[in-house]
């Protein structure tokens, strides 16, 4: 097992769950922690990543980094995601493996899951049937990597556990007009329109100044903005978003997914993750969520409400929606000893809070 004294390298440290994780072990006095910013170490070259495991020899990785984004993201750059992703996987698992690291947490994604997998997913439906054609590659990637940490486990007794968060959403998200997930892009959204709506330049400004869009910054002229906004869906009369609003998903706070993780991390072995007995051990892997959905409409309004925008909300059909429910099962989460504490409209009000702070 992991003291306060083991050495623990968060690998995707800055990002939206790899800084909570990191987070959540200084708060439980875990300060033997080992960060590296992309500049400082490319976890797609194989050579800085070996001689960064001969150096720093560490007793446990939380494989948190991965290349990710929206829909739109997912769909043209199929090439980039799974190409990065298992380079990623490849060379961090491989080290974590050549120099003896005592437990490694993998985390993936529940787009693993068929498109039309039963509702709730269990972590049985995994390759069941085929996937959703948007994420498809991601989704390659991610079942790749839960099969290597589930194989090496079986095949030589490493102690690598696999967990499989649901949407996620919190503190140092993307927000981020093309790339970004849904909740990110949508109070990013709602907020400009609002600012439009109130003639708020200078709040206009500041946020492009702070994130660019395709090239058009604060400096630029009133109607590059405008004509930039518009092209996402964003005046001061409407918000437009993708779809038809009417998919299902499940919201996670960033931080309780770091809670979750760090509790497995320490707390939880391989050989819990699967019954004694079964002749065939597979789907070893954790599914971390709420258990709780929510249409992306009624997120929409619940988001149009914290922040006051008094315009209309719309909806493209012409664009996709991506699968039509993705509930997960935590039945074995429960059971393993963690439930989640923030509930959807507390994390929309304190990510808007957070995102409010930034621009200030």
């Amino acid at each position: 097992m992991l003291d306060k004294t083991s050495k623990i390298y968060v690998a995707g440290h800055c990002g939206l769950v790899g800084s909570a994780i990191w987070n959540n072990l200084k708060q439980r006095g875990y300060d033997n922690l080992i960060g590296r910013t992309h500049k400082e170490l490319d976890l797609l070259n194989a050579v800085e990543v070996k001689q960064f495991f001969d150096e720093e020899r560490p007793d446990a990785v939380v494989l948190a980094a991965a290349h990710v984004g929206g829909i739109m993201a997912n769909l043209n750059y199929r090439a980039d995601f799974i190409y990065q992703n298992l380079q990623i996987q490849q060379n961090v698992i491989g080290e974590s493996f050549h120099h003896n690291v005592k437990k490694l947490l993998f985390l993936g994604s529940t787009c693993i899951y068929p498109r039309l997998a039963p509702q709730p997913m269990k972590e049985d439906a995994l390759l069941t049937s085929e996937l959703e054609y948007t994420n498809e590659p991601y989704a390659i990637a991610k079942i790749a990597g839960l099969k290597m940490c589930e194989s090496f486990s079986l095949q030589y007794g490493c102690n690598y556990i696999a967990v499989m968060p649901t949407n996620l959403y919190g503190p140092n998200d993307n927000f981020h007009l093309e790339n970004s997930h849904v909740l990110p892009a949508m109070i990013r959204k709602v907020y400009l329109a609002k600012c439009l709506n109130e003639g708020d330049w200078d709040a206009v400004r500041k946020d492009i100044d702070l994130r660019p869009v395709e090239g058009i910054n604060g400096a630029s002229s009133r109607e590059e903005i405008l004509a930039k906004l518009e092209k996402y869906g964003i005046t001061a009369d409407a918000v437009t978003l993708w779809g038809t609003g009417s998919p299902l998903r499940e919201f996670l706070w960033s931080e309780d997914m770091a809670d979750a993780s760090v509790h497995v991390l320490l707390n939880i072995d391989f050989k819990d993750t699967f019954k004694r007995g079964d002749k065939e051990i597979r789907n070893c892997h954790i599914n971390v969520g709420t258990g709780k959905e929510i249409s992306i409409r009624e997120v929409a309004e619940k988001v149009i409400a914290e922040i006051g925008f008094k315009g209309k909300l719309l909806w493209d059909n012409s664009k996709p929606d991506g699968t039509p429910r993705k509930l997960t099962d935590v039945t074995k989460l429960h059971a393993l000893g963690w439930h989640h504490k923030v509930e959807i409209e507390e994390g929309i009000s304190r990510l808007f809070s957070w995102y409010s702070n930034q621009e200030k």
